[in-house]
């Protein structure tokens, strides 16, 4: 809108004692350069990015970036919000792009029964796809889950879950990161931990094993508090990393090894 003042990017945190990476961000929708991204990201602890699409132009794009920067690696699939009538060449276009080696994720992918955007035939089409192509690529399989906790898990459980899994901006309650941590799915933590009314997440994430959890931005959305309703870019994960060793009653330095450990073994070797 005409005059009005872009929203200013919070000043940065203090350094993370322990390097780690943000798991979950949309690097092309922050309104920033991307070599501006990294440079304040390394400056908050933050060694690497995963970008992540959500439809075809947009991983291509996460591809295109992945492979101009070093410390950024991809993540393709088609947004369960954007499955409606999704065809068959589109799922091979999304497989195809995963054999880049600079992705390391199939997502995000899953299902969304909070927005009405795609029948949920489409959406459940879909995910049983990308299931398939991540089981197929050896990719993490990333998943967008809003709403949807019984139907995601059935479906994982029916196609069989690829080896690395990993909810995005995880939403469960405590009973859930349970299950999920049976299964040994990654359970991948953002800015919305912090958050006042977000105490279900922070007894899910207290229920969460060291070894599955991560920390992502979902930049440029879920700003972590004390930013709330500012933009949302990487170098801030220190709020949330630093919340999260709160909540779970850890030192911040064993959470950020342990989150850089979880994800040489989820998308690495870098």
């Amino acid at each position: 809108m005409s005059g009005v003042a872009p929203r200013a990017f919070p000043s940065l945190p203090d350094r993370l004692p322990v390097d780690v990476f943000d798991s979950h961000c949309h690097l092309d929708i922050v309104e920033t350069p991307v070599d501006e991204q990294l440079r304040s990201a390394k400056a908050a602890g933050i060694a690497r990015i995963v970008t992540i699409g959500t439809d075809l132009p947009s991983s291509r794009v996460a591809v295109e970036t992945a492979s101009e920067f070093d410390d950024v690696y991809a993540g393709v699939a088609i947004h369960p919000n954007d499955t409606t009538g999704i065809s068959d060449a589109v799922l091979d276009d999304v497989e195809a792009l995963a054999a880049h080696p600079k992705v390391v994720a199939i997502g995000e992918t899953g299902l969304d029964y909070y927005r009405d955007w795609a029948p949920k035939s489409d959406q459940h089409r879909s995910f049983r796809a990308h299931v398939g192509i991540a089981k197929r690529t050896g990719k993490a399989l990333v998943i967008h889950d809003r709403e949807a906790h019984d139907d995601v898990l059935a479906i994982l459980l029916e196609e069989g879950a690829p080896e690395k899994v990993v909810f995005h901006c995880f939403s469960g309650d405590a009973a859930m990161a349970e299950v999920c941590a049976e299964r040994g799915y990654a359970m991948s933590f953002a800015g919305n931990v912090t958050f006042k009314n977000a105490e279900p997440l922070r007894e899910a994430l207290r229920a969460a094993p060291l070894d599955l959890v991560l920390v992502e931005t979902d930049a440029p959305f879920l700003t972590p508090v004390p930013h709330r309703g500012k933009p949302n870019a990487s170098y801030l994960i220190p709020y949330t990393v630093r919340a999260m060793a709160d909540i779970k009653g850890v030192d911040v330095a064993d959470l950020c090894t342990a989150i850089a450990e979880n994800g040489k073994r989820l998308f690495g070797p870098w």
